[in-house]
């Protein structure tokens, strides 16, 4: 059965019934909207949770995606890589984005939810299934709308989990193409339901990765003099080089550099002549990451010299970090004020967590908010974790938001204009 069969068939009445935090907020429109379509908003987030798909293997998500658009008469299209898709609601010159991910996680679920994923080794443990819903809900929201005053995109994006992300295939099929501003919500786990969290500048860290290959002649631990140590490379490197970086960039920069795998040797007495090092390298500053790479070469170099052992060093760029725009943050802010009142606002602080949604922002100014999805009681379930799940009175709020923010930046916009 296909995603859009299972969504099709499911019966009306196993679709829960989401509250709506916020509701008599207005517009008159936005809240018949969803009055209409609260349960079908959840079903959407149950749907593509319950069938998740890989980075750029999205294709029943960018389906059942499309199946929606289309059906109230937008004309949603599909990236040139086959998964993900755009699609304008309104019309006029203005135009600002909203942007969901589609991509789930290679994780085996243990939630116990009725609506669990039903493909082995893969789940929505990001909250991108609510993200989908929420964007694809303000969208359809923004289409019954008497009129707007501009085009709002809708920017569905495959393999955000994946490095350099699928945000960059999304701007090379044109998303970007005259849009003035970009909000993104990403659902946080450590916030109740009913805040968003919101901060100007940096809100996630650059992300890169880095793998250093050794060779060696090898030999016998008896007589390192007669070889080049690779063990001994390895341990230099380990060691020296996260705490020499520590000197060579500005501290307020938040740089770190994090082994996670090391491999090298079998035996106790034979130095190996193989071993791997990987690791990731972070930091939040955007003119630091641009310089990193050469930083780092520079310093594998000179560690390694003396020691004889052969290298080859990958580093693969990964994403810059999100910079929250000034204007674009406060008007998501303001968005969620104006929808639930001044405690739905909260400060949040900067992830050392890496988000595609950083090349958009290089070609527009925008802000990514943190969702609130912890229900106030229980355990905070954290995202990328088997056991995570949020609390789905998240979702018409997060619809609220995104469409608040995506009528007052194109009225800003139209104004400055």
């Amino acid at each position: 059965m296909t995603l859009l069969e299972m969504h099709r068939d499911r019966p009306q009445t196993a679709d829960p019934v989401v509250a709506d935090i916020g509701a008599g907020s207005g517009p008159s429109w936005l809240d018949s909207w969803l009055d209409r379509n609260r349960a079908e908003l959840a079903g959407w987030r149950r749907t593509l949770h319950s069938a998740p798909e890989l980075a750029r293997s999205e294709h029943r998500s960018t389906a059942l995606v499309a199946r929606c658009l289309m059906a109230a008469g937008l004309e949603p299209c599909t990236l040139p890589g086959g998964t993900g898709l755009v699609c304008d609601v309104g019309y006029g010159d203005r135009c600002v984005a909203l942007r969901a991910d589609l991509d789930a996680l290679p994780l085996v679920e243990a939630t116990g939810l009725p609506f669990a994923s039903s493909i082995t080794g893969v789940m929505h443990a990001c909250g991108h299934d609510a993200h989908t819903a929420i964007v694809l809900g303000a969208g359809l929201a923004l289409a019954s709308a008497p009129s707007l005053p501009g085009r709002v995109r809708l920017i569905f994006q495959p393999a955000e989990e994946v490095q350099p992300g699928g945000a960059l295939d999304a701007v090379a099929g044109g998303a970007m193409a005259g849009v003035e501003r970009i909000f993104a919500l990403h659902c946080d786990p450590r916030l109740e339901v009913g805040k968003l969290g919101t901060r100007i500048g940096p809100i996630t860290s650059a992300c890169d990765m880095l793998e250093i290959r050794l060779t060696s002649p090898g030999g016998h631990t008896a007589r390192p003099h007669l070889t080049a140590d690779l063990i001994q490379a390895i341990g230099l490197l380990i060691t020296q080089l996260p705490l020499l970086l520590t000197r060579q960039v500005d501290p307020r920069s938040g740089t770190v550099l994090v082994w996670g795998a090391v491999e090298a040797g079998d035996a106790a007495n034979a130095i190996p002549q193989h071993g791997v090092l990987r690791g990731t390298l972070r930091t939040a500053d955007h003119a630091t990451w641009g310089e990193l790479e050469d930083r780092i070469r520079a310093l594998v170099a000179a560690l390694l010299a003396p020691t004889g052992v052969g290298y080859v060093l990958d580093h693969v760029r990964g994403v810059p970090p999100v910079v929250n725009e000034e204007v674009s943050s406060g008007l998501l802010r303001d968005a969620a004020v104006a929808a639930v009142g001044p405690d739905a606002a909260a400060t949040t602080e900067q992830s050392s967590g890496g988000e595609d949604f950083a090349w958009y922002l290089e070609h527009a100014p925008g802000a990514m908010g943190r969702l609130g999805v912890w229900p106030g009681t229980g355990p905070m379930r954290d995202i990328h974790q088997p056991t995570f799940d949020l609390d789905e009175r998240a979702l018409p709020l997060g619809v609220r938001i995104l469409t608040r923010a995506a009528l007052a930046a194109l009225t800003s916009a139209t104004e400055s204009g």
